[in-house]
């Protein structure tokens, strides 16, 4: 892989020039809190979009902040003189953080990297290293097209590190770890943090953001995937952020697999089963193919590994037209040449139409290792609103499951169940109707979900409140609906099993 068009990395040697670079950085209020008083919402809302000019008005005063913005963020030429009240330049230009623009006798210096304070969900204040015009993608188009570029944080990795599990381990696997954000987070809750990357360009931004954001250092293979890890090596936590465009070739390493269709995802997905251990999670983004003839989700049920339980939701599909102009559009190619866009456009075309597939589905796989006879595999459509994070959510999912496959009916019916804080029940129907046509129960955390119930799924999740049996409540229920309680406590368990797994009730213990 070259490197050729990239401009040399600072040196991952110098732990005490990033923790130099770091107190400075802090004490000019270079974070995140700091960056969105300076600049405004809209400015700082701005530049997740890759959009600057909000930034460049913001920052024409002469305070330190100011000066750093320009230098980090901005990757505008800062005079040496405002730079050295502020950074140890000195050090950062014989590190490789900075360099002198036009040559050693310069007066101005410029960044070597993109910089862009990140709030960790612990009020830490961390920071994300990237290469220059690359701290995100998106619709601006990235800041390079060489294959070894390394971006920084875009929506895909917040939306993971949001979903994943964070409980304490002992290990964590970062698979594919481009810029390190995935391996930062766990950093925090795993006693060990491995993390690959078959660009080694990546490897050093990792060691870099971690270094600078202050975390413990990860071990870093360079490989592809799994490949690096010895054999028999298990962890308790991996996470990936994989490239899982589905392409035709393998032009940028950062997003394009490389693998025909989404058989790169495919193959993540089963190959983590052998390198869980029990109990353990691997949560992944992926795309995923809609073909012709085929259930989607039958063909994510199949990616499954023996040994686990899943839960695979899907946010988004989009026809091929709207996958491909997206990509085009991520990799800056409607900015060029229009006769080579408009073969790029036709080379996905091609691929898809060969492929028989329709549409591409984004989403959320997370797998569970679990010793259990007949496991859980969960595949459903949920593009609606939900609310970050999401890993305590993760984790009440798959506890549910084991409460629900440990219990039959009869053991269900003599359990008490609470009402899930914040569930409220909604009725629809015409206005002055003596009954509402239908009944729904709605979530305000978590899922956001809603599910349409019955009179007795409604009354049953009124009472909820841990005192009484279910049956007690179900026979309450019968005398006052004037039913036979045996009957209703034969058909009832079902209903009470799926809003006990999609989280309206919880069991009260």
């Amino acid at each position: 892989m070259s490197d050729s068009t990239l401009p040399a990395l600072p040196t991952s040697d110098r732990p005490d020039v990033a923790v130099g670079l770091r107190e400075a950085l802090l004490r000019a209020s270079f974070t995140a809190d700091g960056l969105l008083e300076l600049l405004g919402a809209p400015a700082y809302a701005a530049l997740a979009r890759s959009e600057t000019v909000p930034a460049l008005r913001a920052t024409r005063g002469d305070a330190p902040l100011e000066a750093l913005v320009r230098l980090f963020l901005l990757q505008q030429p800062v005079p040496y003189a405002r730079v050295a009240d502020v950074l140890p330049v000195d050090a950062c230009l014989e590190s490789g953080w900075l360099v002198r623009v036009g040559g050693a006798s310069g007066d101005d210096v410029s960044a070597t990297v993109d910089v862009r304070p990140y709030g960790g969900p612990g009020g830490e204040d961390w920071f994300i290293v990237s290469d220059l015009g690359c701290a995100v993608g998106g619709a601006g188009g990235i800041g390079s097209k060489d294959e070894g570029v390394v971006l920084g944080v875009g929506g895909a990795s917040t939306t993971l590190a949001g979903i994943t599990v964070r409980t304490p381990v002992a290990s964590a696997l970062d698979l594919g770890t481009g810029s390190g954000i995935q391996a930062l987070h766990a950093s925090q809750h795993a006693t060990r943090v491995t993390a690959t990357d078959l660009n080694p360009r990546a490897l050093h931004i990792t060691a870099l953001t971690l270094a600078l954001s202050g975390a413990a250092t990860a071990d870093l293979r360079e490989g592809s995937l799994f490949e690096p890890l010895k054999n028999g090596e298990t962890y308790d936590l991996i996470v990936s952020n994989p490239p899982f465009v589905i392409s035709p070739g393998a032009r940028l390493t950062y997003r394009d697999g490389g693998m025909g269709g989404d058989d790169l995802c495919r193959s993540i997905v089963q190959g983590a089963g052998e390198r869980l251990n029990e109990g353990g999670f691997a949560q992944f983004l992926a795309n995923w193919q809609h073909v012709e003839g085929e259930d989607w989700q039958d063909r994510l049920r199949s990616w499954v590994p023996r040994g686990c339980d899943a839960w695979i939701v899907q946010r988004e599909v989009q026809d091929i037209t709207q996958y491909a102009e997206l990509w085009l559009r991520d990799a800056g190619d409607h900015r060029g040449d229009a006769a080579e866009y408009q073969a790029r456009y036709d080379a996905w075309l091609d691929e898809f139409e060969a492929r028989k597939v329709k549409a591409v589905g984004f989403g959320w796989i997370t797998l569970r290792k679990a010793s259990a006879a007949v496991p859980s595999i969960t595949v459903e459509e949920w593009p609606h609103p939900v609310e970050q994070p999401l890993g305590d959510t993760v984790r009440a999912h798959f506890a549910r499951l084991d409460y629900l496959r440990a219990r039959d009916d009869a053991a269900l019916l003599e359990d008490h169940f609470r009402l899930v804080a914040e569930v409220v029940q909604e009725q629809v129907g015409l206005p002055g109707a003596e009954d509402p046509e239908h009944v729904v129960l709605r979530q305000h955390r978590g899922m956001r979900r809603a599910t349409q119930v019955d009179t007795v799924g409604a009354g049953f999740a009124g009472v909820c409140d841990g005192t009484l049996s279910a049956g007690r409540i179900l026979d309450a229920i019968a005398q006052l609906m004037g039913e036979d309680p045996v009957l209703l406590r034969d058909r009832t368990p079902a209903q009470i099993r799926l809003l006990v797994e999609q989280g309206f009730l919880e069991p009260a213990r």
